[in-house]
């Protein structure tokens, strides 16, 4: 049987190759027909810099920080058209844009968000040769144009993203943003790293599919196909080779973290690796869990010390223990009740059976509800919950599978690659050998259209976020209810310079908000009087105090500043900025309270991770006042403990107006429950119209942990 299924799998793959094979050939002959040959596109730069540093963007004075230390704001996680995927997102046929090359991630940066640095990442699995040529030429050319090397307007850093994935756990990394502190040509690998050979296959087929449909703009498809083709072409390179010895011009592979941080040691340039985007139910499966990252060498503590604990696809913070339909020691499909913060979707299931029931209370019906949990059990990563239920619709299904009263979650939450438990999770090799995570946070926008810096306003739904609706199923239109617009990293660094900003990144002096330019200090209070910055780690005799300050984001105004009228013609600046930039007033938003975070990792194997975090520890209000907000705390149970403690806080804002604030608009009763959903309108060419869904939320900024353990130990 084995056998036979062998021989059906290689025929079935040969007549893939085979369609493959002759799409690409059809595509070629449309591609030249079309005419194109410009591709890969780089866009043009606009050549004047900003005048000076906007209200907020460096807001952080030398005064406020105590430490000489200004506050700057950037986006690590920077997608343009060079990522297929964004291409796709971009096609007529969706709605799209057509395509946002490199320059125009660097004068969004520039003039819309007016961001004081930032990363292109785009996936290294679809890059080609010469559009890694084109992405380098375009960040040197946007930092030939920020003046003073010393004092630059806006820092370009150059990277890519490593993009991953596993049907197990032990066999899932997920994703991770490469950034590199160095741009010229002897200071950065010849060639971006990728985590598989393939490319973006299926995107790439997916954008024909739709060009099919659509042949009367064929010209507007023409750089899809040329880039899918270009990727079609590319030669891999060979294995366990020195990647100095290896042609420049060869596509090259790390499928596994460890032989992705081998490559970068061999190169032995500075570079850091920030994982993303672990707690996604889109790219993760159900089991995803950190702590298999921590085997081996899969985890390299000098260059993975960030972590990405929120961005445009919403909010990786929070650990909760989220039943799930499983497989029991019988393997019987389970289906376990809901509790207070999460409802199986199989367990909806029933609940929609028993709706339709005439005698919901009767033994019949229970038989029916007990069938569509089985089937709800049963439903796979390709099949929707809607497929459990006949003529059931996604809005039946309320909120289940989600996260039930998080912060802007990301959709179908993975509680095992949250923030909160990357911090709490020890692996355990042996009584000698421990390991643990000792992630700095940061947030970023993971924007698709080249739009870094995203959430300086919250408007233009399908454009500031990737929530356009590519179709009417589960994945689609529910998931695009969870695409928020981008956060922030912040840095405290004592300059505007490339050094010192990839300092502070290093040594986790490091922040992230979910989109305002909150300004948040966070240092223990060492008995000399010496101050120990959020990021920090220290062994201390005592009980530790800290002390928290916080101050919220201005208020915007309509429009775009003078000095970005001057130097964008009204067409860039529509098609860019969509006519609204970063355009600070005079009044900050209250920060109404302080939340602290206390977690305990674990330092014996089968401690309970639930029992080891404590969220919130402390919450401290505020007094509301928008010059804003200063206080302390102290740990007396530090010294009794004996165990190393990590704390970070959250500093809360007013709440405000938000994209997707309420992702489903849920028709809740007494007790709280979804009984209904509203999903956001998506968009697409075909879609009905676009709506920006905007809800209240209290938008926030994340501190870096401090890791305190006990002198001695």
């Amino acid at each position: 049987m084995r056998r036979f299924l062998k021989i059906v799998l290689i025929g079935v793959g040969a007549l893939v190759g085979l369609v493959v094979v002759a799409l690409s050939a059809l595509l070629a002959g449309f591609y030249w027909n079309a005419g194109r040959s410009d591709w890969p596109r780089a866009g043009e730069i606009a050549t004047r810099p900003r005048p000076a540093s906007p209200p907020g963007a460096a807001a952080g004075s030398e005064a406020e920080s105590g430490a000489g230390k200004q506050i700057l704001f950037g986006d690590l996680h920077v997608h343009t058209s060079y990522s297929t995927d964004a291409m796709v997102q971009g096609l007529p046929l969706l709605g799209g844009e057509g395509v946002h090359p490199p320059a125009d991630a660097c004068d969004f940066a520039r003039f819309c968000s007016a961001l004081d640095f930032w990363s292109i990442n785009d996936h290294a699995e679809s890059l080609t040769a010469s559009e890694w040529e084109t992405t380098k030429a375009v960040v040197r050319a946007c930092n030939d144009v920020a003046g003073d090397p010393d004092d630059p307007d806006l820092v370009s850093f150059l990277g890519w993203e490593w993009s991953q994935g596993g049907l197990t756990p032990e066999t899932h990394f997920g994703h991770k943003n490469v950034v590199l502190l160095g741009t010229a040509d002897d200071e950065i690998p010849a060639r971006p790293i990728a985590a598989n050979a393939a490319g973006n296959v299926v995107w790439g087929l997916l954008g024909l599919g739709m060009s099919l449909r659509d042949l009367d703009r064929w010209d507007e498809y023409a750089d899809l196909h040329r880039a899918t083709l270009d990727t079609f072409a590319r030669e891999t390179c060979a294995e366990e080779v020195d990647v100095r010895d290896l042609p420049p011009g060869c596509h090259e592979v790390a499928e596994t973290p460890d032989v992705l941080f081998e490559k970068l040691d061999q190169w032995g340039h500075r570079a850091l690796v920030i994982p993303h985007g672990m707690a996604w139910g889109i790219t993760n499966p159900k089991a995803n869990d950190l702590a298999m990252q921590l085997r081996g060498a899969m985890h390299d503590p000098d260059r993975q010390r960030l972590l990405e604990i929120y961005s445009g696809h919403g909010n990786s913070e929070i650990w909760a223990d989220l039943p799930d339909a499983h497989v029991d020691e019988k393997m019987r499909l389970v289906c376990p009740e809901p509790t207070e913060r999460f409802e199986p979707c199989c367990w909806r299931a029933g609940e929609i059976v028993r709706a339709r029931c005439v005698e919901p209370e009767s033994r019949e019906c229970q038989y029916q509800v007990d069938e569509a949990r089985k089937r709800g059990a049963g439903v796979g990563p390709l099949l929707p919950p809607t497929g459990a239920v006949l003529h059931s619709t996604i809005e039946d299904f309320g909120e289940c599978g989600q996260l039930r009263g998080a912060f802007l979650p990301a959709f179908d939450y993975r509680p095992r690659g949250s923030a909160q438990y990357a911090l709490a999770t020890t692996r355990f090799d042996g009584e000698a050998d421990r390991r643990s995570f000792r992630f700095g946070f940061l947030a970023s926008s993971d924007n698709h259209r080249a739009r870094g810096g995203s959430g300086y306003k919250e408007f233009g739904r399908t454009a500031m976020t990737d929530g356009a609706s590519m179709g009417s199923d589960w994945r689609d239109r529910r998931a695009a209810s969870f695409y928020y617009t981008g956060g922030l990293v912040a840095v405290h660094a004592p300059a505007r310079d490339r050094e010192s900003i990839f300092e502070a990144l290093e040594r986790r002096e490091v922040y992230g908000t979910s989109g305002d330019r909150i300004l948040l200090w966070f240092d223990l209070l060492g008995p000399d009087g010496e101050r120990a910055p959020m990021g920090s780690e220290v062994a201390s005799a005592t009980d530790p105090a800290f002390e928290v300050r916080a101050v919220g984001a201005f208020e915007q105004t309509p429009g775009c500043p003078e000095t970005v009228t001057e130097r964008l013609t009204p067409e860039r600046l529509q098609r860019l900025c969509l006519g609204e930039c970063y355009n600070p007033g005079e009044t900050r938003r209250a920060i109404t309270r302080i939340e602290v975070v206390r977690i305990r990792p674990q330092v014996e194997p089968g401690e309970r991770i639930g029992a080891l975090i404590e969220d919130p520890w402390k919450v401290l209000p505020c007094p509301g006042d928008p010059s804003g907000c200063r206080v302390t705390f102290d740990d007396p149970d530090f010294v009794g403990a004996r165990r190393e403690i990590v704390y970070y806080v959250r500093a809360i804002q007013e709440p405000t107006p938000a994209v997707n604030g309420d992702p489903l608009e849920c028709v809740r009763d007494d007790e709280g429950r979804c009984l209904e959903a509203t999903v956001c309108p998506g968009g697409g060419a075909e879609g009905p119209p676009v709506d920006d869904c905007l809800a209240d939320v209290e938008e926030r900024a994340w501190s870096s942990p401090i890791f305190v353990s006990p002198a001695g130990e």
